[in-house]
């Protein structure tokens, strides 16, 4: 039997498109190594505690408003099927992400495989041959990858294989009374875990190439948070803990059971030096495992070979047919937007959905009529921007499609702007597209500095130099670029002021459409 789709991993982004492929009718399968849905986290992270906001008052009453807090449910029909309907605590444990996982599964008639582990995928005449490890063949014509970044990162350090595992040492900060301890790597993994040994170890030396950047300050929710970094204040009130900027050389074990490690600062005149440790802690991130891939369908990989390589469609470019889903589609806004996470992804898989009906079941991408006049299109594009979620929590990466011809217009919602871009809609008289972005120098402005000058709020006249979170609406004119508007930031995110907004956005309308 050869299937239309094939889905390995039922973690958030394999149960996502599932869902989608469930509601539509459409031929499918998913393979789960694990008993059940979400095994990454029944791990990870490993002190249980998630970054991802679960914000369970709002004070909306609309759900779709909601969804902009609510960094942890995936979408659906049941208005129930909600992770704020399994904790109010604003991060959640991940112990509740896996339980509402296993009802999601459930109550949207998912169909997983469990306890079926790949260990082969090959390239077949008529798609793809994958085999488990019981020894069966499964065969699908399209193969979606949803594993994750399921491989820890291990750097080619010398000796770093006598380093303890992020993935696998003991938690239990007793072990680590009264030692030196150094943390390999700069990301979230490892300030949770140097939180987490404050109030034990003599010593913390946080070690990594990169400058420490802090997600409050870039936008980007991969970097530093906020509830990993209270290890900051002990390394700069000067508590005996340290972020040491440069490269771990090597690792060597010594005689009395602890570790010689060979530093190269980044920034002293001391570029060399020779540090001491009781104990090493690897945690510099994960990475995908394509090492089920033979060579018939091995995908191309970037980033350091961290991430499959992918086009606009979410599709491997160089394996037809291969497509992934959930935070493997980062590679596509790397450090950038939120393809990386469940708020962002979410929208990802749907997006894919939508492009895998275009593609194979006659299925254009949804649209709706809107009325062909600037204020009717105005109107349309301020109520999107006030309410959406996909736009919000996927900024700079999805996009609203107002196509214009004539006296008809149509109205697309949340279409990946590189998909845009790549002319998989087709020609259009004019198209107007509306997304939501910051300013092009965001993360280099301390948002705390109350002596730098900025845009004032409802500034329309200078909204182009807005450097907080607003809608841009673009208008391209037989697919060429011919302008750009920016409606004005706004505290409350409501670009709904008709003489700042609306007003100012019909007329860019009117002068586009002469």
């Amino acid at each position: 039997m050869v299937r239309d789709y094939l889905i390995i991993g039922a973690g958030p982004a394999g149960l996502q498109l599932a869902a989608l492929l469930e509601r539509e009718g459409r031929d499918y399968v998913v393979l789960e190594r694990g008993s059940g849905p979400g095994t990454f986290f029944t791990q990870y992270p490993r002190h249980r505690q998630l970054i991802s906001i679960n914000k369970v008052n709002t004070g909306y009453t609309d759900a779709e408003l909601a969804l902009r807090m609510d960094w942890n449910s995936l979408l659906s029909d049941d208005p129930e099927l909600l992770l704020t309907r399994y904790t109010d605590e604003y991060f959640p444990r991940a112990d509740d992400l896996v339980r509402y996982l296993a009802d999601y599964a459930d109550r949207t008639g998912a169909r997983v495989r469990y306890g079926t582990e790949v260990v082969r995928v090959s390239r077949a005449e008529d798609g793809f041959d994958v085999l488990d490890d019981s020894g069966r063949t499964w065969r699908a014509r399209r193969l979606v990858v949803a594993t994750g970044v399921s491989r820890l990162n291990v750097p080619p350090i010398p000796g770093i294989e006598l380093a303890e595992r992020y993935d696998d040492f003991d938690t239990d900060p007793a072990s680590f009374t009264n030692q030196r301890v150094l943390i390999v790597g700069k990301g979230n993994s490892a300030f949770e875990t140097a939180d987490s040994l404050l109030h034990k170890a003599a010593v913390i030396h946080v070690a990594g190439p990169h400058s420490l950047k802090m997600a409050w300050k870039t936008h980007f929710v991969g970097h530093l948070r906020a509830v990993n970094n209270n290890f900051l204040d002990s390394y700069q009130l000067k508590s005996q803990n340290a972020v040491l900027d440069g490269t771990v050389e090597s690792v060597e074990k010594e005689d009395d059971g602890g570790y010689r490690v060979v530093f190269r600062y980044a920034r002293t005149v001391e570029r060399l030096r020779e540090l001491r440790y009781d104990r090493i802690i690897l945690a510099a991130g994960f990475r995908f495992d394509a090492s089920v891939f033979d060579e018939s369908c091995r995908p191309a990989l970037v980033i350091d070979d961290r991430f499959p390589e992918q086009s606009s469609a979410f599709e491997s470019v160089n394996v037809p047919d291969l497509y992934f889903a959930g935070t493997l589609t980062q590679q596509r806004d790397f450090k950038k937007s939120t393809n990386g996470f469940i708020h962002g992804f979410r929208y990802g898989a749907r997006a894919l959905h939508r492009i895998l009906g275009a593609r194979y079941h006659d299925a254009p991408w949804p649209e709706h009529p809107v009325a062909a006049e600037p204020d009717a299109i105005a109107d349309a594009v301020v109520a999107r921007v006030n309410r959406s979620s996909g736009l919000w929590q996927q900024f700079a990466f999805l996009g609203d499609v107002v196509e214009v011809d004539g006296d008809r217009a149509t109205y697309r919602e949340e279409v990946p702007l590189a998909y845009i871009a790549d002319g998989h809609l087709g020609p259009a008289a004019h198209r107007f597209v509306v997304d939501l972005e910051y300013g092009p120098d965001h993360d280099h402005v301390d948002p705390f500095d109350a002596t730098v000058e900025r845009v004032a709020e409802n500034d329309a006249e200078h909204a182009m130099d807005s450097t907080y979170l607003h809608p841009v609406v673009r208008h391209y004119r037989d697919g060429v670029l011919a302008g750009t508007h920016h409606l004005a930031e706004n505290l409350e995110n409501d670009w709904d002021i008709p003489a700042v907004h609306q007003q100012p956005l019909s007329a860019f309308v009117k002068s586009c459409l002469g």
